[in-house]
């Protein structure tokens, strides 16, 4: 029976199974994690804001706005811009969740003020990324099932390769951050041996996200490629 990996004979969507799966992992460890230690207050008695106006005066970074912004776990840092933003219970919070996550985003920023090179190549491609990522799936879908050409269906997931290429690119500049981050908040006494162990914790969790996104991101273009190539068949 023929197959064109969308409609309901699609026994291509097992190669994405363990994505998904992983994935929901990835969202509820974050989650258990982040509320586990949001309940934990750090002993510096530093909320979040404080934090990262510490880790970017002693680096130095003085051209940095910092502000909060509503929503949970919407930190993050513009490079444009040079804003700071963190969610208002990392903001205003002392825990050990709040210190981390705000240390995290300064990890960003010190990367964009040392000029991390993933991060400027990340920066770079995003409209090339969101353009592409944003055609791609409409390519994909009218090459299967409104033409015979194979043209439209390859450009489509050429498109989309670019997706997994930004997603690739994601993982060091995350986890160049969470390390920079640790460091800061050791060297500034902002945690103790233990709270690092736990801040540790915390960024690993969320990490953990990132490495779902690029195994999703891959594992459906190996999806599309099976179903470009078994239409050629």
């Amino acid at each position: 029976m023929p197959y064109y990996g969308f409609g309901f004979y699609d026994p291509t969507m097992i190669i994405i199974i363990p994505a998904i799966l992983f994935t929901m992992y990835a969202q509820f460890k974050v989650s258990s994690t982040t509320n586990r230690f949001f309940r934990i207050k750090s002993a510096s008695g530093y909320n979040g804001q404080e934090t990262a106006t510490r880790i970017l005066a002693a680096n130095g970074i003085r051209d940095v706005r910092i502000e909060p912004i509503r929503g949970t776990l919407t930190d993050h840092y513009d490079p444009r811009n040079k804003v700071l933003r963190l969610s208002e219970e990392v903001y205003y919070g002392t825990s050990v969740t709040s210190v981390s996550v705000a240390a995290h985003e300064c990890g960003h920023a010190l990367q964009h003020a040392y000029g991390y090179a993933p991060l400027s190549i990340r920066g770079a491609i995003v409209p090339i990324v969101n353009f592409a990522s944003s055609l791609s799936w409409i390519l994909i879908f009218v090459g299967l099932l409104f033409t015979r050409s194979s043209t439209l269906l390859q450009l489509g997931i050429l498109m989309f390769s670019a997706t997994v290429v930004f997603q690739l690119i994601t993982l060091p500049v995350e986890f160049n951050a969470s390390k920079r981050a640790l460091v800061q908040l050791e060297d500034l006494g902002i945690v103790d041996n233990a709270e690092a162990r736990d801040s540790r914790k915390v960024l690993s969790a969320a990490a953990m996200t990132y490495v779902a996104a690029a195994m999703t991101a891959i594992l459906q273009l190996l999806r599309l490629l099976l179903i470009a190539s078994n239409r050629d068949d």
